[in-house]
């Protein structure tokens, strides 16, 4: 059995839109791979609407341990250097190189920090 949200990732389309459209809570294989083989006008119609500009679902992984997960990216998130998550402490990430600013940015995800380090001018 496939709940919904892994249904959405496999499909690429948001959870709200597997909701909206009567996707079951669960559904087997066999129904998801007929989703896939036959798609209904509105799976149609959203993949034909996407540009490829924003990807629907991301794959977040830790840079110290590899713990991963899948989430919808939000607007506001940069391109991260690296990603850990909560179970490692600042002290854990390597030190940023000389001549960059770091920045932090919390709640990526459901338990991951974001790093964005940037080179600063003339350096």
């Amino acid at each position: 059995m496939v709940i919904r949200r892994e249904a959405a990732i496999f499909l690429d389309i948001p959870l709200e839109m597997a909701r909206r459209h009567g996707i079951p809570s669960r559904l087997s294989e066999d129904e998801l791979a007929e989703l896939e083989k036959n798609p209904p006008a509105w799976l149609l119609q959203s993949r034909a609407n996407r540009t490829g500009k924003k990807p629907v679902w991301v794959r977040l992984e830790c840079s110290i341990c590899g713990y991963h997960e899948t989430a919808r990216p939000k607007k506001w998130w940069p391109e991260f250097t690296f990603l850990y998550c909560d179970d490692h402490g600042p002290g854990e990430v390597p030190v940023p190189d000389p001549g960059t600013v770091r920045s932090e940015y919390d709640g990526i995800g459901s338990r991951f920090i974001g790093i964005v380090d940037v080179g600063l001018p003339g350096t």
